[in-house]
């Protein structure tokens, strides 16, 4: 008899811990389609004013600019400026090549092709003698400069009239005096990443805690926030501030320092203005910046117009599209003082705020916007802030196509993709 024996079962592996997939999980937005005006305006929107330059760089000697992908020449005459697009119609030199041969005009530095600078008609072609047939038949496109801010402006537009520039200009800086310093930089990157990183609630906080700027100043953890429309702008309105968080499994993070000025500690006379300067309370906030009754400190409007209200000055940004690649940074620091009250200002501006503020600060931000990649994008909580400013864009540059289309014009830039 054989007797039957039972195989002694197989030892059991011990089963691995599970891990998340290298694949990763980055669920997301893959383009800006629910916005195709801004998804279409790599190079800018068309229909508004943009500084180029300081004035007292524009003189009578022509000098070439870029403008939403545009080459234009600007030269000053008779202290008026002109603008000019800056290629030559004959064979394609730069205008802003040439010189002034005689008054009101620019001549191409090639064959001294001749341009009235008020229309750009072609008035000599000095090569082939004072009666070329070719003049009279050829007008260079020209295009419409103010001056404001100590700064040369140029409209771009599609054949629209231009707007008075002090309809775009922030109210505040058209209604009272004010003292300004400014700093004009190009730079790379794209002028969205440059306007979405100045109105981005979630940075700031982190990004420039390390900033000479704050050094001694609590930032907050993070914010109660909420996005408020009023006119042409929309504005980041805090109602709480944390300044110190617990991060379950993780620990506490806190924005302040003994070393920091503590922002729950008021000044004696101050008054809860977490909404002028983003600190908590002031002693005193500017008369003038107290009347406007901001909602906000942190406010945006089109094309691009950052403003950021302090207790004693406001700064603005005016992010200005060279091309899909690069854009000019304007930053203005405005103290609304006048006569002798403008001299404090003027040395703490020199002495500090231009390279402070303008400079190692502003540079964080110029860090970020040359190596932000999006889309694809995965936002967050805090991203509300940039989700509104496109849709400001998106709404605002709709009704602009509008406009243009029952003036029989059609607008140029922001034209969605048609798909079928």
């Amino acid at each position: 008899m054989v007797a039957e024996s039972t195989p002694a079962p197989r030892a059991e592996r011990p089963r691995r811990p599970s891990r998340p997939s290298r694949r990763g999980r980055l669920p997301g937005r893959q383009d800006w389609s629910s916005w195709p005006h801004y998804q279409e305006a790599k190079a800018g929107f068309r229909g508004y004013w943009y500084p180029v330059a300081f004035s007292s760089q524009i003189t009578n000697k022509p000098t070439g600019v870029t403008l939403l992908g545009e080459r234009i020449m600007v030269m000053r005459d008779k202290g008026t400026v002109y603008a000019l697009k800056d290629r030559c119609p004959h064979r394609g030199v730069p205008l802003s090549y040439g010189n002034q041969q005689f008054p009101g005009t620019v001549s191409c530095v090639y064959h001294g092709w001749t341009f009235d600078l008020k229309t750009g008609d072609l008035a000599a072609a000095i090569t082939d003698g004072p009666n070329s047939p070719i003049c009279g038949k050829v007008t260079q496109p020209t295009f419409e400069t103010a001056e404001r801010l100590g700064m040369v402006w140029l409209f771009v537009g599609d054949g629209e009239d231009a707007p008075p520039i002090d309809e775009q200009l922030p109210e505040e800086l058209v209604e009272n005096a004010a003292v300004v310093g400014a700093r004009i930089q190009p730079r790379e990157g794209n002028w969205r990443f440059a306007a979405e990183n100045g109105y981005d609630e979630g940075h700031a906080k982190y990004l420039h805690r390390t900033a000479l700027w704050r050094l001694f100043k609590a930032m907050p953890v993070h914010n109660d926030t909420r996005i408020v429309k009023r006119g042409r702008w929309i504005y980041r309105v805090q109602d709480k501030q944390y300044w110190d968080a617990e991060f379950p499994g993780l620990g506490k993070w806190s924005g302040k320092a003994w070393y920091k000025i503590d922002p729950s500690k008021k000044k004696p006379g101050a008054t809860a203005n977490r909404n002028i300067g983003n600190t908590g309370g002031a002693a005193k906030v500017n008369e003038v910046i107290a009347a406007q009754e901001f909602p906000g400190f942190a406010s945006i409007s089109m094309p691009g117009v950052l403003r950021i209200a302090y207790p004693g000055f406001i700064h603005y940004e005016f992010y200005v599209p060279v091309d899909a690649d690069n854009h000019l940074y304007v930053g203005v620091m405005v103290n609304f003082a006048k006569g002798a009250a403008t001299l404090p200002f003027y040395a703490k501006y020199l002495g500090a705020i231009r390279w402070l503020f303008h400079g190692e600060f502003s540079g964080q931000d110029k860090w970020m916007v040359e190596v932000t990649d999006a889309p694809p994008e995965r936002l967050y909580r805090p991203d509300e802030s940039l989700l509104q400013w496109r849709k400001l864009a998106e709404d605002v540059t709709e009704e602009r196509v509008d406009r243009l289309k029952e003036q029989g014009i059609t607008a140029e830039d922001g034209k969605p993709e048609v798909t079928r």
